[in-house]
């Protein structure tokens, strides 16, 4: 990533503010806590002070694209909190006289709660709602501990509600368009397989290797692989390839339907040899088995089990 790369991304969240004192740290010390403490209330004429304001004032944001918090992580900051203050003030905006909407710092805002606070310093900016939402997909998107899902919501509420195209998006966020490209695919992927990507079950190159096969109940099968024998990236890339080839090409005729003995039977089938299995029904109660193995030696691991 160049250097100039590197300072977009860096500006996002000030840029939007005008103002760089949203990456401000202040020194870790009960002593300017205090001091913090000691500004006085906000003003309509002052903007860009630190001011102290009740939490009970505080709504979060509505925009905000973040839905899961780590509990225990929250403890520790809350704990932290409780000794020496909070250090890095929030960002809010303010609606009415005595009601603010948070901009961003929703996780200092709740370890705030958790620690007893009853008013915390922030900075207030005046922000319209796009603006609002804008600030807070940037400043989830460059979080580093966000998991690949959350980075596509992030990126689609982006596309969708502030009316950014990709390529827009990715000098926004500093990224490169195929990758904001592969993010958004991830979103069309089944929501079972969603839910292990959120998860940490399974990595962002697992789900690039399971997007590339077409057909969903292929792409369920091999999820469920991943997650039961640990596949690496590399056996996963090597197994969709060859599930895609045996996938049947979409034509214009509708795939033969089968009783839900047979798909039953289908599943557990599937279930035991840990491939895909079909069942084809004919006419006289004639039909076929069909067992796809991956190589030689998946091939050998199906005739074990068959005690061939």
């Amino acid at each position: 990533m160049s250097a100039e790369k590197r300072n977009v991304l860096g500006r996002g969240l000030s840029a939007l503010l005008n103002d760089d004192s949203v990456n401000t740290v202040l020194p870790n010390t009960k002593e300017n806590t205090r001091n913090i403490a000691a500004k006085p209330e906000v003003n309509d004429l002052n903007l860009s002070s630190i001011s102290e304001i009740k939490l009970a004032e505080i709504e979060v944001n509505p925009y905000q694209p973040r839905t899961e918090f780590d509990e225990h992580a929250l403890m520790e900051l809350a704990d932290s909190i409780k000794l020496q203050g909070l250090i890095q003030p929030i960002t809010v905006r303010k609606v009415n006289a005595h009601a603010y909407q948070l901009i961003s710092g929703e996780r200092r805002l709740r370890a705030s709660k958790i620690a007893g606070l009853t008013q915390i310093p922030a900075y207030v900016r005046q922000a319209n709602d796009q603006q609002m939402l804008e600030m807070a997909l940037i400043e989830n998107i460059q979080r580093q501990d966000l998991n690949p899902v959350e980075v596509a919501l992030s990126f689609q509420r982006m596309i969708d509600e502030v009316g950014l195209k990709q390529e827009e998006l990715g000098d926004r966020v500093s990224k490169s368009r195929p990758t904001v490209t592969n993010y958004l695919r991830l979103l069309k992927l089944p929501p079972d397989i969603q839910a292990s990507l959120r998860d940490g079950q399974i990595t962002m190159g697992h789900a690039k290797a399971i997007i590339t096969i077409n057909d969903p109940v292929a792409q369920l099968y091999l999820h469920k692989q991943i997650v039961e024998q640990g596949l690496s990236v590399r056996k996963v890339e090597e197994m969709a390839r060859a599930l895609q080839h045996n996938t049947p090409k979409k034509e214009g005729k509708k795939p033969e339907e089968i009783s839900f003995q047979v798909k039953k039977i289908q599943d557990d089938l599937a279930s035991k040899f840990g491939t895909m299995v079909k069942i084809k029904v004919g006419s006289g109660g004639k039909g076929a088995i069909e067992i796809p193995f991956l190589s030689a030696d998946d091939m050998g691991r199906i005739l074990e089990m068959l005690d061939w």
